[in-house]
């Protein structure tokens, strides 16, 4: 690959940061607004993951640079893919390694998932500084591996759980520049007008909710029922079922795998219904918008109930158990909040007070700082 040249300043070519993420949206839409805030700084920003977090890239700036490495998970394949797990990382870090040898990094940031491993191996063996962030309130795997081989754990959620013997940093999930431009956006409580609410399942939906909410909804009073429209993501393989489901309630909704507008929905929803990734409960934190918090039941470590135990705490959430989630129950808080002006604007004044809007600034000015230390 043919490196343009960025200049910091006169004579000065600009440090470059290589950013190792990928999987989900969870890990690269906080990685994008670290590129963001770098770049904004004169910082040269490369990202390395594999083809399918490459998909999840659309929304990082032009100015970064992408390399597609060979990774692997344990978690997908059979017999023969988890096999091949291991030779596979192993090719993806000796390209890394390559990489990295001819267009040497100022610092590695692994923000987690396998495809964040390749790169954050290779820095390892050539020492090069480096750090990880975790997102969510327990380390995932990837990250749990490297945190004692790194030189600073930047923390998305606080308190976060970590291996004995390791410190991390509370510095908060990162979030995108569309997001900040909807920070603490005027919010509209519910009452006798037209109403909006956003689902989201996460990057890969989830058919529990999909399966679940549109009964919910349907199952309210009518008078209520009537003036709701809903913005719900559901996986390809669901989305003929939801948009019948909504269609035979007569509910105005709009039903894709993915939106692009998410932080122009969320600034106008009354009620948002969601996982509790830790992207998604940044933004609503930043923005501050009342959640009813479905947390996916087998999140490695229970991390997501752990992502929403400060929403709860704050009275800016509910959290329903996937294992006990019904239709019914459902409706009953989705009513009970949408009946109730002053519990919705309590719920997003709690929500808004949690957020950390300057979270990518903090991160960044930690990435420089690491990036000066040297590395055993």
């Amino acid at each position: 690959m043919t490196w343009p040249m960025f200049w910091a300043g006169a004579g000065n070519m600009a440090r470059l940061v290589v950013i190792a993420a990928g999987g989900t949206g969870g890990h690269m839409f906080p990685a994008q607004a670290l590129a963001e805030e770098l770049l904004a700084r004169g910082w040269q920003v490369k990202l390395s993951t594999d083809a399918r977090g490459a998909r999840y890239a659309s929304g990082f700036p032009d100015a970064v640079a992408r390399e597609v490495v060979k990774s692997a998970t344990t978690a997908r394949g059979g017999l023969l893919g988890k096999a091949l797990v291991v030779p596979r990382i192993l090719a993806g870090a000796w390209a890394a390694r390559r990489s990295f040898k001819r267009n040497r990094p100022d610092i590695v940031i692994g923000f987690g998932g396998y495809p964040a491993v390749p790169a954050m191996l290779a820095a390892w063996a050539l020492r090069l500084p480096r750090m990880i962030h975790e997102q969510n309130g327990v380390l995932g795997r990837v990250n749990t591996v490297f945190a004692p081989r790194v030189s600073a754990v930047a923390c998305g959620t606080w308190p976060t759980s970590l291996p004995k013997g390791v410190a991390g940093v509370n510095i908060g999930n990162p979030v995108r520049a569309a997001i900040k431009a909807k920070a603490g956006a005027a919010y509209i409580p519910p009452g006798d007008y037209p109403m909006s609410l956003l689902m989201l399942g996460g990057s890969q939906g989830a058919r529990i909710l999909s399966q679940i909410v549109p009964t919910a909804l349907a199952s309210l009073p009518e008078d209520l029922r009537s003036r709701i429209r809903i913005a719900h993501q559901a996986r390809p393989e669901d989305e003929e079922a939801v948009v019948a489901a909504y269609a035979a309630a007569g509910i105005k909704a709009e039903v894709k795998p993915f939106f692009s507008d998410i932080p122009t929905r969320m600034s106008e929803a009354q009620l948002v219904i969601s996982r509790a990734g830790a992207s998604s409960l940044a933004d609503l934190s930043v923005i501050g918008r009342p959640a009813i918090l479905v947390p996916f039941a087998a999140a490695t470590g229970d991390h997501q109930s752990a992502n929403a135990a400060p929403f709860v705490a704050a009275g800016a959430a509910i959290v329903l158990a996937e294992t006990a989630l019904t239709a019914d129950t459902l409706m009953q808080h989705i009513r009970d909040i949408l009946a109730d002006e002053g519990r919705a604007k309590a719920m997003a004044a709690a929500a808004l007070a949690l957020g950390q809007p300057k979270a990518a600034t903090q991160l960044a000015d930690l990435v420089e700082s690491t990036a000066t230390q040297e590395q055993p």
